[in-house]
């Protein structure tokens, strides 16, 4: 849980390697959890530009955005993730949750539903709160 020596190790490595998506993925992460949302954010949008396929980063911008109130960027976010890969639950709840915070109580649900169809089990005990 080193964040701030984790963020300085992978900023080495990206001086050395700055096609090296997985350093900006794992600094994007540590940024996170410190609260620099928008240093997470501009750094999985880097791993976006060497991997555009990278469903993780497309849901962990869509998990950053809504830290910032920003739920219909990560509404679209999640639904890239989903796109790239269906079957991959994390979006499901992440998009659920912005759309909660939207008013959007029905689609979240949906969501939530579908997350938990998928094996995530938070999403389970939400449907039963929530929905």
């Amino acid at each position: 849980k080193d964040f701030y020596g984790a963020i300085s190790d992978y900023t080495k490595a990206i001086k050395i390697d700055g096609e090296n998506s997985l350093a900006y993925f794992n600094r994007g992460y540590s940024k996170h959890m410190i609260k620099d949302y928008e240093g997470a954010i501009n750094d999985f949008n880097k791993v976006l530009t060497i991997d555009k396929n990278n469903k993780t980063a497309y849901n962990n911008l869509a998990w950053t955005k809504r830290k910032i109130n920003d739920n219909y960027g990560a509404i679209f976010d999640a639904t890239k993730a989903i796109e790239i890969d269906p079957k991959y639950s994390n979006p499901y709840l992440n998009r659920g949750v912005a759309k909660e915070n939207l008013g959007d109580m029905k689609g979240a649900c949906d969501d939530w539903r579908k997350a938990s169809s998928l094996g995530n089990q938070s999403t389970a005990q939400w449907v039963k709160d929530k929905c």
